[in-house]
């Protein structure tokens, strides 16, 4: 196993946050090329580095951005189908779990008022409970929630609040690991062994494994939800040198105006 991976694998998120500020321009200029692009600050390199607790994705981590596929998916989607990046009226937006590959340039976003929350990030605003957020009612235009769900116990709690601060006709892309091919969400509790949840549920601090229910989840709750399959906007060798999941679903929820 290379050094990159030992690092990627081994470190907490938190650290990892930490460790890629002082890594990533050695890890830029030895992976320097033009095979792959990051549509996010359209850097190319020869190749991504490997991603994945478990089975490794190649090509997965953008070396510049540190953006996974589902990152760059949500980009090309927000910059091609929203008017998340050139709307003229100010947006106010609350990220949860604010991703590194985002959070700076959506912070010098004039049009937005952008606010980032999570329990434990070192690189957000808030420190809060997704379940009990310090947010008032219809807050917010635009929610980013992405892989934090699949980690909370009580995920109907976590949604509803999510519904609560959207305000009347507000966006939320709320992404998480997902099984197309499974119908239904597992959850087991009696699997305790950190190992054995690793490999049921993709990592060890996950709680369910998600299928095509998520969706009807969100609906439930009170979200009107888009399952958009993006990739099959995106010709094939523009797959391929972003380095993107073909056939990952965007959850794009919006919250009725009545």
């Amino acid at each position: 196993m290379s050094l990159f991976k030992i690092i990627l694998n081994t470190l907490p998120r938190p650290l990892l946050i930490k460790a890629s500020y002082l890594v990533s321009p050695i890890i830029r200029f030895y992976l320097k090329g033009n095979r792959f692009t990051d549509p996010i600050d359209g850097k190319s390199f020869r190749k991504f580095l490997p991603y994945g607790y478990g089975k490794q994705r190649e090509n997965a981590l953008s070396p510049s951005t540190l953006s996974l596929e589902r990152h760059r998916l949500m980009w090309l989607f927000l910059r091609d189908e929203t008017s998340f990046f050139t709307a003229k009226k100010k947006q106010k937006v609350l990220h949860i779990a604010p991703e590194q590959c985002f959070l700076n340039r959506f912070r010098k976003q004039e049009n937005l008022d952008y606010i980032t929350s999570d329990l434990e990030s070192p690189i957000a605003d808030v420190k809060a409970d997704i379940c009990d957020l310090p947010f008032e009612d219809d807050a917010f235009d635009i929610v980013f929630c992405n892989h934090v769900l699949e980690h909370i116990t009580d995920d109907t709690k976590a949604m509803q609040e999510l519904y609560r601060i959207l305000k009347p006709k507000g966006m939320g892309i709320f992404q998480i690991p997902q099984e197309l091919s499974r119908n239904k969400t597992f959850e087991d509790d009696s699997i305790t062994d950190r190992k054995d949840r690793a490999k049921i549920f993709g990592q060890y601090d996950h709680v369910r494994v998600y299928g095509r229910d998520y969706f009807d989840k969100l609906r439930t709750v009170g979200f009107k939800v888009d399952e958009i399959d993006y990739t099959k906007k995106i010709e094939e060798k523009e797959l391929e040198r972003f380095c993107l999941m073909k056939g990952e679903i965007l959850p794009v929820c919006y919250k009725p105006s009545s």
